[in-house]
Formats: C-alpha cells, sequence, structure tokens
C-alpha cells in the first residue's frame, strides 16, 4: 500500500476526532496547529483532552460513536480507540461522506495516515513507513531532528521577501537556484538563524548586487577531540555543505564521510616531529601554515564555500587566530564553529575531572613546544600544587619537560597522566608521576597525539581504562 506524501490547509475545516484519550490527543494537537474546527466523540475524555476544550480549540460531545456524528461537511475524520469494531463503523461512515478517514494503528482502514513530523516552521519534513513500521519513522525522525537547526525556518524568513526581486533581477532558473544554494551556505544564513534577520537581509541584498563577482566563504570548524560523534551539530552541517574541505590529521577523517560526495577534501595535515626525530624539517611548520591560509584565500575568493576541519577548537593551540585574521585581511566571509577542546575530550574520556574542590581551582593550558621544537615553557607558577596543568603536544619533549618542573619545585609524587588517542576506541591513558611519567610512555611506546595532565586531580581518575 503506498500512501502519498501530501500538504493539506486545513485552516477553518470541520474535522470529526473519535476519542480522547492519549493517541487521539496527539492527532489533536497537530490539527489545533494546522488550524482545523475540531469535533470530537468519546465516552471518556482526559483531562489534557479538557484542556483544549477550555481553550476554546475543539467541541466535546461525551457519548458512544454514532454513524451520524460524521456530518457532511466534515473533511477529515480519525478514530483514535482502540475497539474494532468503532473504527469499522468511522471507517464506513466517513466513506460514506467521501471524507478523508484515518483508524489509528490499522493502515487498511485509512484513505490518509499521520506522519512523524519534524517541525521547523515553515519546514515541515513528513516522515511515513506506508503504515509498516510506525515506530521506525519516528526514530528516522529523530535522525532528521538531529541533522535540521532549530532555527531552520529563519532561512524561509530570510528568503520569501526577496523571492520577487531575485526572480526580477536574475533572468534564468538555473542562475537563480545557485544563488539560492549559495546564500543558504552563506553567513547570511547564519545570521538569519543566529536570530538577526536584519543583517542577514543586508547581507543576501549586498551578495544579490554584488553576484557578478561572487566569492565564496569560509568556516574555521572544530573536528573535536578524536570521536566524531563529539562534533557540534552546526559543524556537522557546514560539513554537509562545503564545497572545499582542508582537513588536518586531527580531524577524524571519518567526519569526511558526510562531505558531499563532489565536494574538494584536501589533506592540510602538518607533519610534527617524532620522538627521537631530528629538529629540523625541510619545510617549516610557519611556512606550512602560511600555504594552508593562501589556500583558504584561493578557494573561497574561486567562489567555494570552504570549511577548514581542525582537531580540537579552532583558536586552541590550532593557529586558528592566524587563518582568521588571514581570510579577513582578504576581506572574506568567515565564521568560527567551537570544538570540544583537546584537553576537555581527554581529561573526560580518562575520568579525571580538571577541576575539584579544596585540589584545584583553575587550569592552566600550555604547549609542549615552540614552532622551533624548543621547549618554552613559564616554569615559576606551573608546578603549583593547587592547579591542574595541562600539556599540549608535549610527546616529544617529555622528559625535559618534567625534569624541569622538578627542577622549579614541583615535588616528584604529584600524580600525572598522559592520554594518547583521547576519546577514541584506541585511547590509552597511562597514570604515573611527574618522576616516572616520561619513562612510562617511552616503556609503553606512545606515538599517537597526546595529552599531558599534571596535578592532584589525576589520582581522581574515574573510569577503567579502555
Amino acid at each position: 500500500m503506498f500512501f502519498l506524501p501530501l500538504y493539506h490547509n486545513l485552516t477553518g475545516a470541520k474535522c470529526l476526532v473519535v476519542g480522547a484519550g492519549t493517541t487521539a490527543l496527539r492527532k489533536l494537537r497537530w490539527l489545533v496547529r494546522a488550524g482545523a474546527e475540531i469535533d470530537v466523540v468519546a465516552t471518556s475524555v482526559s483531562d489534557a483532552v479538557r484542556d483544549l476544550e477550555r481553550d476554546g480549540k475543539i467541541t466535546i460531545t461525551v457519548s458512544p460513536f454514532h454513524p451520524a456524528h460524521v456530518q457532511p461537511d466534515h473533511v477529515l475524520v480519525v478514530s483514535a480507540t482502540n475497539d474494532t469494531a468503532t473504527n469499522k463503523a468511522v471507517h464506513a461512515a466517513a466513506l460514506s461522506h467521501k471524507a478523508l478517514v484515518n483508524c489509528v494503528d490499522d493502515p487498511t482502514l485509512c484513505t490518509f495516515i499521520f506522519p512523524s513530523i519534524v517541525d521547523r516552521h515553515p519546514i515541515v519534513v513528513a516522515v511515513s513507513s506506508m503504515g509498516y513500521a510506525p515506530t521506525l519513522a519516528r526514530v528516522v525522525r529523530g535522525w532528521i531532528e538531529q541533522r535540521l537547526p532549530p532555527n531552520l525556518g529563519r532561512l524561509a524568513d530570510l528568503a520569501q521577501p526577496l523571492r520577487a526581486v531575485v526572480k526580477r533581477t536574475i533572468p534564468t532558473i538555473e542562475q537563480r537556484m545557485r544563488f539560492w544554494e549559495r546564500l543558504f551556505r552563506s553567513s547570511a544564513a547564519e545570521q538569519a538563524m543566529a536570530g538577526d534577520v536584519d543583517a542577514a537581509s543586508s547581507t543576501a541584498q549586498q551578495a544579490l548586487d554584488s553576484r557578478e563577482s561572487e566569492q565564496g566563504s569560509v568556516a574555521l570548524v572544530g573536528a573535536g577531540p578524536g570521536d566524531p560523534e563529539l562534533i557540534t551539530l552546526k559543524g556537522l552541517r557546514l560539513i554537509q555543505q562545503a564545497d572545499v574541505i582542508l582537513y588536518d590529521k586531527l580531524a577524524n577523517s571519518e567526519l569526511l564521510n558526510y562531505a558531499r560526495r563532489d565536494a574538494n577534501l584536501v589533506d592540510v595535515g602538518k607533519r610534527g616531529p617524532k620522538p627521537g626525530s631530528p629538529p629540523t624539517r625541510p619545510d617549516s611548520r610557519a611556512n606550512q601554515q602560511q600555504n594552508i591560509n593562501q589556500l583558504l584565500i584561493e578557494h573561497a575568493q574561486a567562489g567555494s564555500n570552504v570549511v577548514r576541519l581542525k582537531g580540537g577548537d579552532p583558536f586552541i593551540y590550532g593557529r586558528g587566530g592566524e587563518e582568521l585574521e588571514a581570510v579577513l585581511t582578504a576581506e572574506l566571509d568567515v565564521i568560527v564553529v567551537p570544538g570540544i577542546t583537546a584537553a576537555l575530550g581527554a581529561a573526560s574520556s580518562a575520568g579525571i575531572p580538571l577541576t575539584y574542590r579544596n585540589l584545584s581551582q583553575s587550569v592552566r593550558f600550555v604547549t609542549g613546544h615552540r614552532v622551533e621544537n624548543a621547549v618554552n615553557l613559564d616554569w615559576p607558577e606551573l608546578g603549583r600544587p593547587d592547579q591542574t596543568l595541562v600539556i599540549y603536544m608535549g610527546l616529544v619533549g617529555l622528559e625535559p619537560i618534567l625534569a624541569a618542573m622538578r627542577k622549579h619545585g614541583c615535588e616528584p609524587e604529584r600524580p600525572a597522566a598522559l592520554i594518547e588517542n583521547a576519546t577514541l576506541a584506541e585511547q590509552r591513558v597511562i597514570v604515573g608521576n611527574v618522576a616516572n611519567l616520561a619513562s612510562l610512555a617511552r616503556d609503553a611506546r606512545v606515538d599517537g597525539p597526546s595529552v599531558v595532565i599534571i596535578g592532584n586531580v589525576v589520582a581522581l581518575k574515574g573510569l577503567p581504562d579502555a
């Protein structure tokens, strides 16, 4: 049996619902939302349905169903009872008046069915299993809801007043389609969904006025600490919309599976040193970063919507600030989407609280090496006992870092942990202290992305090792 999806205007339409329990209530709420004029017939009425009557939304007749309850002006009839005989009687009466009829949970007694609905008014998505598996339809609805921004409808609010001027200004259907697709992936769309429709309209008008020299945009997106499910919904949406994705080695490659098939995927991962590697490389990380900045600008200036997918958060030791500055200098649209940082992801996945009453009142984040790979930490306060120290990129220089901490007063027995491949299935947590963590990491042959946490909170580690 195939049910054709249709959207009906029920404003002021006469509808009949038989039943007034929980199932009927779900149908009634949608009919009320549609502006229908609703009659209800039931032998017993739930409090929630009575509330609708008190609000003037429905009219209730307390009575067993009789075919005469279906009137010639009822355009839609719903039977929400668990009584087969009643449902059959409702079905027959509705057909006699040529009204659409739905008997809940019995597709054979339906000329229409209620889909599972995702409501982002005026964007409405209907999901149906054709009556085969209603629960599956609800599950699929949940998947779709996770993908659609809560304020998606504001894009329609942005587009509606522009439709006439776009049609008047842009001559062909194909050109208009390209304009709308670009607009809905632009900074104007982000402004609209953030609630600033006036600014969005201004940006959209500028895009329309300057469409002869169309430029793309750049989004700096934090991919999170490793587990692809830890990306934000906004970041995932931008990945799905991108023309070009520049990704680094710390962004989980599984996220690229969400990209469009025609998207240009560019690996721009900088290759850092490994333990025991020489201190110099043919191409410095500064030069590599300049190349990435230039790629962002070139692709956006060519009209592409570009996502720069970065591990963790773009602005925490990710050089996102330099990329932002370069893109703004080129006068391109840019947005920044934060991500769960490597430190927060590592600590949480290892069961180590970064702050804890009476143990750690502050957290300090430092990097274990400079661009030139030399240890360059501000030592005087790093060894304070009442704080947590988190070291990014500390694996290569771990031994001299810990030696320097001891030299500057940090007690050797202070707890310390190294989390390798944080939040991933292959995560490893090595727990020791300032005196022995470097040797423990060496013995374990750690060579993956790692975060080091030093402080008394490490002793509180509350999760078992993966």
